[in-house]
């Protein structure tokens, strides 16, 4: 008997979808900064998901390099909670990187990249929610969202997608997302399925979720990061065994007792010392527009830490941090917003990513996963193993959380000789992969594992 569904969730149902069309759509041929036509299928567009305050989100869609005709599409979220999904097509997954190159005040080079997920998988990046990218709301009030809302609409946007692109209805269908949207990603992965299960039009051919250094709203994520920093020699045995003592069933996020508070500050100013997103990498904290409001460290142990805002002071030019800071003139050129059919006035002014208020109003995504992969659907869960803003600790801890039987034990997987990483498969078919010398998110840090991985999983081959 399948498992209920969490009740959230299941007002999807009547939910009325109507005047299935996407609002524009535009077929981009060229970009500013690349050089010449480009060599796939770009296309961008709109789609009204809140009508009361005018807002839609906005797409960009690239058509698979492989077979179109059959390989499986992808939607692919971005994290944040309000990053663009630009920032998945340009420094994660997509087609075109920016060329990392002294900003000159001309607009920053594209270059293709060899190692995008589209060789394999027709993707559709989306900007969501409203206010991330160029998602917008004519309506301020439409800004008000959160995780219920905006997975709700992110399923309206599919709804209205799909039928607007009929021939991908029969693909196979995957839900992706990572950091922060990896808790996203399953909740919407679940409206589609309770959609299929109650008929509703169009029908996806929806096979499964995959999520990359993901939070889920769990204990999990920010706990593990002092076992973490300890394991990997950046907090000693005694400030750990200070935690263990001092924070015993505490929330680090959240902690009630005044002693683990004043040993979490003491955690938190050695792992200053540190770039979170890499341990390995040099320590560029971004700086947003006004530092001291937005950015704290200190929220490093807080449910909700945001890294890596957008527009930001120039960084020193070895910092993987400059091409973000690129972005943000590529992005706002007026050449740029014009080949992507951006509409004027809609959004002032682009940010990589974007601090507005949001309601985390789904505390756990554990329940939607369950229920997901014991439906049968595939599940995929990977770690950049240097990352200290979700530990791959943390998410091996509610993965066993499920009490799903190993199918697979733990065992090194290999990418042109080399250890890539290393996986375990569960029953139910959920699979983890850790990727060695991954930050956050893991295929910025090592695209040619990262490919490889998803080439693998989505044929259904092991890793």
């Amino acid at each position: 008997m399948a498992a209920p569904i969490p009740k959230p969730v299941s007002i999807v149902l009547l939910l009325c979808f109507c005047a299935f069309v996407v609002h524009s759509r535009t077929i981009v041929k060229h970009l500013p900064g690349f050089n010449g036509p480009l060599p796939f299928y770009l296309e961008t567009g709109y789609v009204m998901v809140d009508e009361v305050n005018g807002g839609e989100l906005v797409y960009y869609f690239v058509e698979s390099e492989g077979n179109p005709s059959e390989d499986p599409l992808v939607l692919w979220l971005t994290g944040g909670h309000r990053c663009s999904a630009l920032s998945g097509f340009l420094f994660e997954i997509g087609p075109l990187k920016i060329v990392k190159a002294p900003y000159n005040g001309s607009i920053p080079e594209l270059e293709y990249h060899p190692y995008a997920w589209t060789k394999n998988a027709s993707i559709i990046f989306l900007d969501s929610p409203l206010g991330a990218g160029f998602s917008y709301s004519a309506n301020p009030k439409g800004y008000e969202v959160g995780d219920l809302i905006a997975s709700l609409q992110i399923h309206k946007f599919l709804m209205k997608w799909f039928v607007d692109h009929p021939h991908y209805i029969s693909h196979h269908f995957y839900i992706a997302g990572d950091s922060y949207a990896g808790k996203i990603a399953p909740v919407v992965a679940q409206l589609v399925a309770e959609g299929i299960e109650a008929l509703q039009q169009p029908l996806l051919n929806l096979k499964g979720y995959l999520i990359g250094n993901p939070g889920t709203g769990e204990k999990y994520d920010n706990n593990s990061r002092v076992p973490y920093a300890h394991g990997v020699g950046i907090i000693s045995d005694q400030l750990f065994e200070l935690t263990q003592k001092t924070c015993v069933g505490e929330d680090y996020s959240n902690p009630v007792n005044v002693h683990c508070a004043e040993i979490l500050d003491v955690v938190e100013d050695v792992t200053l010392e540190v770039s979170r997103t890499h341990i390995l990498e040099p320590n560029c904290i971004l700086v947003s527009p006004k530092p001291k409001d937005i950015i704290q460290n200190r929220r490093f142990l807080k449910d909700h830490y945001i890294i890596q805002l957008s527009k930001a002071e120039e960084p020193p030019f070895y910092c993987r941090e400059y091409s973000y800071y690129l972005s943000y003139f590529w992005a706002n050129d007026n050449a740029t917003q014009m080949a992507l059919r951006i509409k004027k006035g809609t959004v002032k002014e682009w940010q990589r990513c974007i601090d507005l208020p949001y309601e985390y109003g789904i505390k756990s995504n554990i329940k939607y996963q369950h229920n997901l992969t014991s439906r049968g659907y595939r599940a995929l869960v990977y770690s950049g193993d240097h990352d200290l803003v979700v530990p791959f600790l943390g998410t091996q801890a509610w993965i066993r959380s499920l009490n799903f039987p190993v199918v697979k034990a733990w065992r090194a997987w290999h990418v042109n000789g080399r250890t890539a990483g290393f996986t375990e498969s569960y029953s139910n078919n959920l699979t983890f992969a850790t990727i060695r010398d991954g930050g956050h998110t893991a295929p910025e840090y090592r695209p040619v594992e990262c490919l490889a991985m998803f080439e693998r999983w989505i044929s259904h081959q092991p890793l």
